[in-house]
This record gives structure tokens, sequence and C-alpha cells, in this order.
């Protein structure tokens, strides 16, 4: 073989142990410093650390099963029902012990424990097939109940935002009337009103503090209501602030609007309550007083033909 051959491969031999040496090396100062970073930090105690054999059986056996449950709910959800069950949390105000990270595994867990129980009840009222008839109307009730749940908050809030209107309207003009500006105003509202549309205005002044339009934190706290009047009203600020109209005539004109529906509402529900009050007089009130008056004079007659 030619030296010069044996030349180029022995260099070549040499550059890759060299290489190699030094990998080696920098591996050994990463995995050295990798150590000494994991020594500063605190140690957990010893005591702290459970092994898996030492918990208890229910919390062994429970989370591996809540959490194939929680996978169930999540495949037996389309996405149309994911994206209805978000918007209904919107309009419940975004509850932080309800997302919806927690709610549709939550699904799996109430299917089967709806199905459990049905089973139960439906074997101990009916025979035959009346376990599985049970099982199903709990599974269909399980799965559908968070659904409801969330649905009663929602509409339950959007009351309570109808119902809070004049008072947020009035505090506005208020505000307003008093030299503040819009935005001024609806801090003073959101920091001395304790009612959902005050937190709904915080929400707006946050997310204009992170960089957004008024106009459009607006636009989407209309987005996460179904209140008309609500909406009317940031349509009605929204232009305003476009077209260069004074804020404070547009919130006057509400609030006076506002106050006036919530009389008329009162009306209306006082005009109900004889209709409300009718069948529990039917079916409760007249029976008792039947009994009371006419008891005596037909234990009379009775005695009276007795003889």
């Amino acid at each position: 073989m030619p030296p010069s051959i044996v030349l180029g491969v022995g260099l070549i031999a040499l550059t890759g142990a060299v290489v190699v040496l030094a990998l080696a090396f920098a591996d050994a100062r990463d995995g050295a410093g990798v150590a000494r970073l994991l020594d500063t930090l605190p140690r957990p105690a010893a005591a702290s650390f459970v092994a898996p054999r030492d918990r208890p059986f229910a919390e062994r056996l429970g989370a591996p099963l809540a959490r194939r449950l929680g996978r169930l709910g999540t495949v037996l959800t389309p996405t149309g029902a994911i994206a209805r069950l978000q918007r209904h949390l919107d309009y419940a105000g975004n509850p932080p012990s309800m997302s919806l990270a927690r709610l549709v595994p939550l699904k799996g867990v109430t299917l089967a424990v709806g199905a459990l129980v049905g089973a139960g009840f439906g074997g101990l009222l009916g025979a035959g097939g009346g376990a599985l008839l049970g099982g199903a109307l709990g599974a269909a009730g399980g799965f559908f109940g968070p659904d409801l749940l969330v649905y009663n908050m929602a509409l339950k809030r959007q009351k309570e935002l109808l119902l809070s209107m004049p008072d947020v309207l009035d505090t506005l003009v208020i505000s307003v009337e008093a030299g503040l500006a819009f935005d001024a105003a609806m801090a003073q509202v959101a920091q001395h009103v304790r009612t959902p549309l005050a937190r709904e205005l915080l929400r707006v002044l946050q997310e204009m503090q992170l960089g957004v339009s008024r106009a459009a934190a607006l636009r989407a706290l209309a987005e996460r209501t179904t209140v008309p009047e609500l909406r009317t009203f940031v349509t009605a600020v929204v232009q305003a602030g476009e077209l260069g109209i004074p804020i404070a005539g547009v919130l006057r004109e509400h609030a006076r609007e506002m106050r006036v529906k919530r009389r008329q509402r009162a009306e209306e529900l006082a005009q109900k309550v004889p209709i409300k009050i009718l069948f529990p007089v039917l079916f409760c009130l007249f029976p008792a007083l039947f009994v009371v008056i006419l008891g005596p004079g037909v234990l009379q007659i009775i005695h009276a033909f007795a003889r």
C-alpha cells in the first residue's frame, strides 16, 4: 500500500478519535453540570413519597377508572356539542370550577354512575327488562346532566345580567355626567358595584389593557350574552364612539328605557300572581276548607240516618 494512503487513513482515524473524545468529554461535562443543577434543587422529604402499593385501594382503582371514563366522555361528545357547551359556559360566566376540560371528561363519569344507579332502581322496581331500561335512562340522564347544569347556570346568569342593567346604567350616567370618561366610568362600576354586569365590564377593561380596542371588547361582551337589551346597549355605545356622538346622551336614554322596562316587568309579574296561585288554592286550600266546613255537617247527617 502506498505510504500516502496509509498516512491519509491514519489522519482520518486520528481525527475521528479526537472528535469522539471531545464529544465524550462534552457529554460528561454536561452531565456533571446537570448533576450540579439537580443537587441545587430542593429534595422532597422521604415521607412525602408514597409508593403506589401503599396508596388506598379506592385511589388506586378509582383514578385509572376515572381517566378511562373521562376518555369515554371525550369520545362520545361530538365537536358541535363541545362548541355548544363552551358557548353556554361563556353565558354562565366561565366559572373557575367548571372548565370545558373538566366537564367533557365528567360526562363519561356521570354516564357510568347514572347507568349503575338507573339499573339498580330499574331492577328493584321492575322485572325482566327493568334493569336494562333503567340503566339506559340513567346513562342518558348522566351523560346529558352536565349540559343541563351548565344551561341552567347560563339562564340564571343572563337573568341576573338583565336585572342588574338599570342600576349599572344609572351609575354610568352619574359618573359620565360628573366629568369622567366612559372608560373611567366603567372602572367605577367595576369597583363599586357587585353584579354580574359589573364583572363583565371589568373583563372589558382588562381586555382593553391587553391591547384590544374598546369597540372589540364591547362586541365580545355582546357575544357572551343572550340579553337583547344588553346587546342593544353595546351596539349603541360602539356606534356613538365611531360617529362621535356624546356618550352621556346615549347612556341617559338607555338608563331611562331600562327603568321603564323594569317597571313593566314588575307589573307583568304582578299580573301573573293570581294565575300562579290558582292551582295551589284549588288543590291544597279548598279541600282542607271543605273538610273543616262540611265535615261536621256530614257527620251529623250520617248519625241522623243511622238512627
